[in-house]
């Protein structure tokens, strides 16, 4: 008999390349500081908590906050890869993402690595993040 932990890490291939898809296109949107396609990604009643434990609501409420917050945000590249996708349900699918700042090559550079969890559900407008959270990975950075 499988365990809950198996049954729910199995992602179909289509869901799980949906998923990966709006990890992307997030990753895209906030190395370009695109907040428009940024807030894109996700659901008009969304909910998202920053690393420092901000929180803004809804669709444009997020985009709103990514337009203040993006322009002063270092001018570094980061790469989010996901470790790990649980179902919650098949269309509700919970993904852990390491983002790391990387050079112009896509190569990691020193620097905070954040550790965001996102939960990705089926829309009526397509996959896009329900609620979401980033923190950093090992803890804040040094100031």
């Amino acid at each position: 008999m499988a365990t809950t932990h198996e049954i729910h890490d199995v992602v179909p291939a289509d869901v799980e390349a949906a998923v990966r898809d709006v990890v992307r296109a997030l990753q895209d949107a906030y190395n370009a500081k695109d907040a428009d396609v940024l807030g894109e990604q996700y659901a008009l009643n969304a909910t998202w908590t920053n690393a420092m434990g901000m929180r803004a609501d809804g669709r444009e409420g997020i985009a709103e906050a990514a337009r203040k917050v993006l322009p002063v945000l270092p001018d570094q590249p980061v790469r989010y890869d996901v470790v790990r996708m649980f179902a919650i349900r098949p269309d509700v699918i919970a993904v852990n993402v390491v983002q790391t700042p990387v050079d112009g090559d896509g190569e990691p550079v020193e620097g905070a690595q954040g550790a965001p969890l996102y939960v990705i559900s089926k829309e009526e407008d397509g996959w896009k993040i329900i609620a979401g959270m980033n923190g950093f990975l090992g803890g804040p950075p040094a100031n």
